[in-house]
């Protein structure tokens, strides 16, 4: 089977990718939960701007750690088979990942 199957819009990633990847999204959740709680607790408001950033930051690496990954698998994968339009998709995707 292949590493990706990028045309069904799906993708089946090893156990450590998918490890890694749900061990940063787990991080990002608490730190949005410690957000709601520093403002459920009128925490100032440059202290909760802080952690804002902290979380918004850690979306971002999970976000190129992502990408990344789908580069090296269904992006090749799909350029070695001749499915050119992928470029396009990567693209599209590249423009709404870097508003």
């Amino acid at each position: 089977m292949d590493e990706c199957c990028c045309c069904k819009r799906k993708k089946f990633r090893s156990p450590e990718e998918y490890k890694s990847l749900v061990n940063r999204l787990n991080r990002i959740e608490g730190q949005i939960r410690g957000i709601k709680g520093m403002l459920d607790k009128n925490a100032y408001c440059p202290d909760i701007l802080a952690q804002a950033a902290a979380a918004n930051a850690a979306l971002n690496a999970f976000s190129r750690e992502l990408l990344s990954n789908h580069i090296r698998t269904c992006v090749v994968n799909d350029i070695k088979d001749g499915k050119e339009e992928t470029i396009d998709e990567l693209l599209r995707t590249l423009q709404k990942f870097m508003k």
